[in-house]
């Protein structure tokens, strides 16, 4: 990396929602010969391991008026005003070509400084609906990409539907083969997300371990939970002698994606684009705290496409969901079609759609 060549500034949230998709541009712009730098907080930094090592990790402190109490909501605005006057000064020795915003409160100081010095931004919005942040950011921006179509935009603002980047480890599975459910050792892969575990960990195995012993017997399990409920879950699996590989991260889900018959999962934006670029059938729980619901809109796509079953988390019991597991697993040509739906649902070429959109707006700068 040389300082003549052109810089991409990325902010996002500490989130693998904002994340993954972070990780996906910042690949393919160095590809394209640019340096890249990632700004994000502490909570972000622990989804950095897998970005290349030549990204420049700058660690901001994160400001939120969601969380604290009265002193800590106070001084929130001086942290990000100071937030804001750091990265302006970092700006200013090192001038970006671009800013691409994921959301998050950790991407307030990078697009703040950038719309003080009148550099060229944009923001990716992962959802069906606006976070907070770039719904602030989304008049203040020369672009606002779409990861999910369509995306409830405020008045005046127009979207590119780009679709969400994945990162290259899920495009190296794109597409891989399925093998449909049969008379023979079937995956399901669990994922919930930091927020979204819980409730999956108090109902999945539960309703595992009701199914028929003839879908039972044949069933591998990898469930992603809290660190907390860990214990618990594997404990659950082995009394009712479900194999089961509980962990509280994965660091190869394209992996063990590509390998599973049925995804149980949150309807978290990365999630959803994971799952229509490998083209797996899934039965999608909307996180029912996710701000304006944003999570059932994400699982819309795949819902309407045929490919993924939808389960309001208001309904959802070891009945309920082992009635809709059961129905993917006993059901292998329904199944195949739920595969091939999220294979059409996906944009694998969201990553090829975000370049140009950052590419075309470097020139204005």
């Amino acid at each position: 990396m040389t300082p003549d060549q052109p810089l991409l500034v990325i902010a996002a949230g500490g989130t693998g929602g904002h994340m993954f998709p972070a990780q996906a541009l910042a690949e393919a712009m160095l590809r394209k010969g640019w340096r890249v730098k990632l700004s994000t907080d502490a909570r972000g930094a622990r989804y950095t391991g897998g970005f290349p090592h030549v990204v420049e990790i700058e660690q901001v402190s994160s400001a939120t008026f969601q969380r604290g109490g009265i002193v800590a909501k106070a001084v929130v605005p001086f942290r990000i005003g100071a937030g804001v006057l750091g990265a302006v000064m970092k700006m200013r020795r090192d001038r970006p070509k671009a800013v691409v915003g994921f959301g998050g409160y950790p991407t307030i100081p990078a697009l703040g400084a950038a719309k003080l010095l009148n550099l060229p931004r944009m923001i990716h919005e992962q959802n069906g609906v606006l976070g907070r942040v770039n719904t602030i950011f989304s008049t203040r921006v020369n672009r606002v990409a779409c990861g999910t179509w369509p995306t409830d935009l405020p008045d005046g603002v127009e979207g590119v539907y780009t679709g969400n980047p994945v990162r290259g480890a899920v495009m190296a599975r794109q597409g891989a083969g399925y093998i449909a459910p049969g008379d023979y050792p079937m995956s399901i892969l669990v994922i919930g997300g930091s927020q979204g575990a819980r409730a999956l960990s108090d109902h999945v195995p539960a309703a595992l371990a009701s199914l028929p012993e003839h879908l039972r017997r044949h069933i591998s399990v990898s469930h992603q939970a809290r660190e907390e409920d860990m214990e618990r879950v594997s404990a659950f699996y082995a009394e009712h002698g479900i194999r089961a590989d509980v962990q509280s991260f994965f660091n190869d889900i394209p992996r063990r994606m590509s390998e599973a018959q049925l995804v149980i999962s949150r309807a978290g934006a990365s999630s959803v684009a994971d799952i229509s670029v490998i083209g797996r059938p899934s039965i999608l729980i909307p996180l029912p705290t996710a701000t304006d619901d944003h999570q059932t809109a994400n699982a819309r796509g795949l819902v309407d496409a045929g490919a993924a079953i939808l389960l309001p988390e208001s309904m959802l019991t070891p009945d309920s969901l082992a009635e809709q597991v059961a129905l993917v697993l006993e059901n292998s040509e329904g199944a195949e079609q739920m595969a091939r739906a999220a294979l059409a649902h996906g944009r694998p070429d969201a990553t090829d759609a975000l370049v140009a959109l950052v590419e075309d707006l470097a020139t204005q700068a």
